[in-house]
């Protein structure tokens, strides 16, 4: 299947000046085991457009010289939680980011993605905006592209979640004004949080452009928790159900996790190969 080609620097560069002032922040949560992929990470956020870019790690990580040279700001992970460490990055950026994101440390944006989302967050005024993402293996080799449209938007209540959460940017001023991310969720917080923007502030809105990579590997939470992360997701998705359809979700929830289950052991199989 034909994909959009796309190159990413394979080294960090250096920080923007502080005169550009950028619209946008990205918080990479990091344990700091996988310096390759987040110097990839990096690098791809700096061809992606003009963002400030804070880091969250475990106090006692020390990272790469040039990675604390080529990021704004690092901060301390409190320990409790994925979620709780993506808040505390979210919070500790600057009074003048208006849009907001976050990125796995083995994760990619594509180049000037960051000025076509922004342009369509300013025309349409929406929440938040998501595009295509690709699914690459741990050598940054293609394995399926995510091509969900408008339609994932609405799906999201009632079947899988594809909207990728890679490459989408959130305003800001509704995140914080709907409690950021829940941090009893231990995977399916993204899930909440585009849910809630959806029905409680401006909604979201698909952007036909490739995003990001989405990394499927063994040390990816997402990929290593997959059931957790599938059970997970399907309360969130009936605590957001009308109260007089959610004892009817059980006649579709289960089939809907198995699906879900054999879709993540064909891409596994497709690695394998």
């Amino acid at each position: 299947m034909p994909h959009d080609p796309v190159s990413y620097p394979d080294r960090v560069t250096d920080a923007p000046v502080d005169d550009l002032r950028p619209d946008v922040g990205i918080v990479i949560p990091t344990m700091g085991d996988r310096p390759h992929f987040l110097s990839e990470s990096v690098a791809s956020i700096r061809t992606a457009g003009r963002v400030h870019i804070t880091i969250v790690k475990p106090p006692s990580v020390a990272l790469d010289e040039s990675l604390n040279a080529s990021v704004d700001h690092i901060v301390d992970d409190p320990g409790l939680g994925l979620a709780a460490a993506i808040n505390t990055g979210l919070r500790a950026l600057p009074d003048g980011i208006r849009y907001v994101s976050w990125l796995g440390d083995d994760d990619r944006l594509a180049p000037e993605s960051i000025d076509d989302v922004v342009t369509e967050l300013d025309r349409s005024g929406v929440s938040a905006v998501y595009g295509r993402c690709r699914y690459i293996d741990a050598d940054g080799n293609h394995l399926w592209m995510n091509r969900s449209g408008r339609f994932a938007g609405p799906l999201m209540l009632f079947g899988p979640q594809l909207v990728p959460q890679p490459g989408s940017l959130l305003r800001r001023v509704d995140v914080e004004r709907l409690g950021w991310l829940d941090e009893t969720l231990r995977w399916a917080f993204d899930l909440d949080l585009l849910l809630r923007l959806r029905r409680d502030a401006n909604g979201i809105r698909f952007l036909d452009r490739t995003l990001a990579d989405f990394r499927w590997h063994s040390g990816s939470l997402s990929v290593g928790g997959r059931r957790g992360s599938v059970s997970e997701a399907s309360r969130v998705r009936r605590r957001h159900l009308p109260a007089v359809v959610r004892p009817l979700s059980t006649l579709w929830e289960a089939p809907l996790r198995l699906i879900i289950l054999l879709a993540g052991r064909v891409l596994d199989w497709r690695i394998s190969r």
